[in-house]
């Protein structure tokens, strides 16, 4: 009866932190940064040393998810001593692979920087511009459906649309021959790090949906650059909303017309489309690009305001706020707009 409970324990505590790892199979330090780290592992050191110091670095998050994928994936006795360069953006997969005999330790990977506000067009073209097929990465995040059941924050976006908002964009080191698949996985599993338990009860709480704010979120990234800036616009946005004001977003027409004009004409304005904020009040069908943390929690935590309008210099990147119509055009003469 004794071994049969202890054997009962010992299933119960793996399905435990197999969830554990199936949840979250990616650990972060909550850093945007990527971080470039000389690690060694000496000989005869046990697995819980080389998880301490791993942790200790910054490349995991949880010295029991890395064990337990070591005992659960067969690696145990097989991790080679020796030194080695990691980067912080490193899945505990990839981190065994190259502590294993079964890969070089020296694979190349290749440096991708995906600037903040970059659409999944603008991420196909760099995955192009460095070797990879960017037309299966458009293929495959053209719609939402291809990776709902791995991820759950997926699950309100609406049917058919893509994952436009959703790929986090970062600094990110991809093995040269790796599947775009992966990649899309990687960036969905940096989004989910980013967007904390605790972000996602506030939008819970205010009765919205991840998929709006980041709808709203992508709108702000094009709009205004700094994190203050940010959270006025979006106090500005929602105020409009909730007086059932069109959000009259510039760049949602440079969406539309896929092009970035320092003034857009009434024709632009005019164009039939359910993106153009000019037409139709409220938010459009979903987000335009995908934004930066900064914008997310813009989009989250607006600032309250009483500014009703406001211009955004291109050149200098200074945002002009105005309470009125009147002072909002005087703005424009003065900033040549």
């Amino acid at each position: 009866m004794k071994i049969k409970i202890g054997v009962a324990i010992l299933l119960l505590f793996a399905l435990v932190f197999g969830f554990m790892f199936l949840v979250k199979n990616k650990d972060e330090d909550g850093s945007d940064e990527v971080k470039i780290i000389n690690f060694e592992i000496t000989s005869g050191e046990n697995i819980w040393n080389t998880a301490s110091k791993l942790k200790n670095s910054g490349i995991i998050g949880s010295k029991i998810r890395f064990v337990w994928y070591v005992y659960n994936n067969d690696y145990r006795g097989k991790i080679k001593a020796g030194e080695y360069v990691l980067n912080s953006n490193l899945t505990i997969p990839e981190l065994l692979l190259i502590f294993t005999e079964e890969k070089e330790p020296e694979r190349e990977s290749v440096k991708i920087t995906f600037p903040e506000g970059f659409s999944l067009k603008q991420m196909s073209e760099r995955l192009t511009e460095n070797g990879f097929d960017g037309d299966r990465f458009l293929d495959l995040t053209s719609n939402s459906e291809n990776f709902r059941d791995e991820f759950g924050f997926l699950s309100d976006i609406p049917e058919e649309k893509s994952l436009e908002g959703y790929l986090f964009p970062d600094t990110y080191f991809f093995f040269v021959d790796a599947q775009i698949e992966d990649i899309i996985i990687k960036m969905l599993n940096n989004f989910d790090g980013k967007l904390t338990d605790d972000l996602r009860q506030e939008i819970e709480n205010q009765n919205k949906t991840v998929y709006e704010i980041l709808t709203m979120a992508s709108i702000i990234e094009k709009e205004v650059r700094s994190s203050e800036d940010k959270k006025m616009v979006g106090g500005i946005f929602y105020n409009r909303i909730q007086s059932g004001q069109a959000l009259q977003s510039c760049a949602t027409l440079a969406f539309i017309l896929g092009e970035n004009k320092k003034q857009y004409s009434y024709e632009d304005t005019q164009i039939v489309s359910p993106y153009n904020t000019y037409l139709n009040p409220g938010l459009p069908p979903g987000p335009i690009a995908n934004p930066g943390l900064e914008s997310i929690v813009a989009a989250i935590y607006p600032a309250e305001t009483n500014y009703n309008y406001f211009l955004s210099n291109p050149e200098t990147g200074e945002t002009v706020f105005s309470v009125t119509l009147d002072e909002h055009n005087l703005n424009k003469v003065k900033n040549g707009l």
